[in-house]
């Protein structure tokens, strides 16, 4: 196999790997008993692992929309099934301009095609609205993992196929491809630094996995957070779906392993940062609710781990509790490049938590929480909300002009006292509403907070 050898002069490469409906509790490394993710776990204990990193918007397009471009929802996609504009730059377009190839492999969901309209699979995304990725191999939106489409190209060079077999192992052949290539590329003398990004549908409903994967959970074995209330359909649901959520979740793992080695042996690893996350979580019960759009931490803790690039040599490695948000993601990565994030970009550059050579940053003492459109889905909060999770432990979140939820979560991980309405706490509520209220104004977001 080609092999790299090391150029201590050469820009980094960096990839991103995630998921979808990936709660940040669902990996062995976060203590959930269910889960068997030894390659993510290595991933965190060789990187710096964000313990309370955010989905800024539990919701796929528009978190996807902020992902790619820094920006909070409302400037970017504001709701499910809206159009990322094709005028607006992405992190591709800096990468480009930086001259790093840039590729781009599974879901998009970034087009604004609405499911009533047919199968989102089918439906093909023109180049101009990729988003600027050189290569790009995807599909709108998927939901079923055993009959999953991708296209690509364009003109005579255009192409639209379905995948062989299960979705996430399809893709990560398609992007180990992709690795290969760069790795022979860089072997023969080509410098070019690469940017490559693998999005997979699962662990996102319906939850089925590949067999021998399956075979190992049952709703039976599976244990329930202590927040899934003791209602019988409720936890029926629960142990029925993260049974194959697990599934989906070991098969997931198994793929980043594979990313991983072949990392490893093209020797490519030494110098490519790995930033692992997921879109956003999902409830399974928990408060007895089911999916995302909702601000409980089920749905907005997310993974987030970088890693890989001279793990441990010079690089800092453990926990952190900085608030990392999804606008953050895309400012970070090009930090970790040795780029600075361009003005219109709203998120924080943190690479310095994880390069002791990076500029220093004022951390975040919160982040802010949206759900600017809702979907009306039938799992699904039907009410715009906003809130904010506090660097010390804090949650609040508002419905217009009215207090929804507070959570002491130093005391109360699980949230299951409310303390929103307690006068008790009234000093702690005007604070963290005046602070929500920033957030408001410093994202020229627009939202009727209450007057406390």
């Amino acid at each position: 196999m080609t092999s790299v050898t090391t150029d201590q002069n050469r820009k980094p490469n960096v990839i991103w790997i995630f998921g979808d409906q990936h709660r940040a509790q669902a990996l062995g490394c976060a203590g959930d008993p269910n889960a068997n993710t030894p390659n993510i776990d290595n991933l965190a204990a060789s990187g710096m692992h964000f313990t309370r990193a955010v989905s800024g918007i539990p919701l796929c397009c528009p978190y996807r929309g902020s992902l790619l471009t820094g920006l909070y929802p409302h400037l970017a996609v504001r709701g499910h099934e809206h159009q990322l504009s094709p005028a607006q730059p992405t992190i591709a377009h800096i990468l480009n301009d930086a001259g790093y190839d840039t590729a781009y492999f599974g879901k998009w969901h970034l087009d604004g095609f609405h499911e009533r309209e047919g199968r989102a699979a089918m439906h093909i995304i023109p180049p101009e609205r990729r988003g600027g990725f050189h290569k790009w191999i995807g599909y709108e939106n998927n939901n079923s993992q055993w009959d999953c489409w991708v296209h690509g190209g364009e003109g005579d060079a255009a192409f639209h196929y379905r995948l062989p077999g299960y979705e996430t192992d399809e893709l990560t052949n398609l992007f180990l491809d992709y690795l290969g290539g760069r790795a022979q590329a860089q072997s023969a003398g080509d410098g070019q630094p690469f940017f490559a990004v693998l999005s997979v549908q699962p662990p996102h409903d319906p939850y089925i996995a590949p067999t021998p994967f399956r075979n190992k959970y049952n709703a039976v074995g599976v244990r329930l957070r202590p927040n899934v209330p003791n209602v019988p359909r409720v936890e029926e649901q629960a142990r029925k779906e993260l049974a194959g959520y697990y599934a989906m979740i070991e098969n997931w793992d198994w793929n980043v392993g594979r990313i991983v080695d072949s990392l490893r042996e093209t020797g490519l690893l030494e110098n490519t940062h790995i930033l692992f996350f997921g879109d956003h979580g999902d409830m399974h019960g928990s408060h007895g609710q089911f999916r995302k759009t909702c601000p409980w931490e089920e749905a907005v803790r997310t993974p987030m781990i970088i890693s890989g690039e001279n793990s441990f040599y010079g690089r800092r490695t453990g926990q952190t509790k900085v608030p990392m948000n999804h606008v953050d993601i895309a400012p970070t990565t090009l930090g970790l490049c040795g780029i600075d994030k361009p003005e219109w970009m709203q998120g924080t550059d943190l690479s310095s938590l994880r390069l002791p050579g990076r500029p220093q940053v004022e951390l975040p003492d919160s982040a802010y929480l949206q759900l600017v459109e809702p979907t009306r889905h039938g799992h699904s909060v039907d009410r715009a909300w906003r809130g904010l999770v506090t660097t010390d432990g804090w949650k609040y979140v508002c419905l217009e002009n009215t207090p929804w939820l507070m959570f002491n979560l130093n005391e109360d991980p699980y949230e299951q006292v409310n303390l929103a309405f307690n006068t008790l706490y009234a000093t702690d509520r005007k604070r963290l509403n005046n602070r929500l209220r920033m957030w408001v104004e410093d994202t020229g977001d627009q939202f009727e907070l209450p007057v406390l």
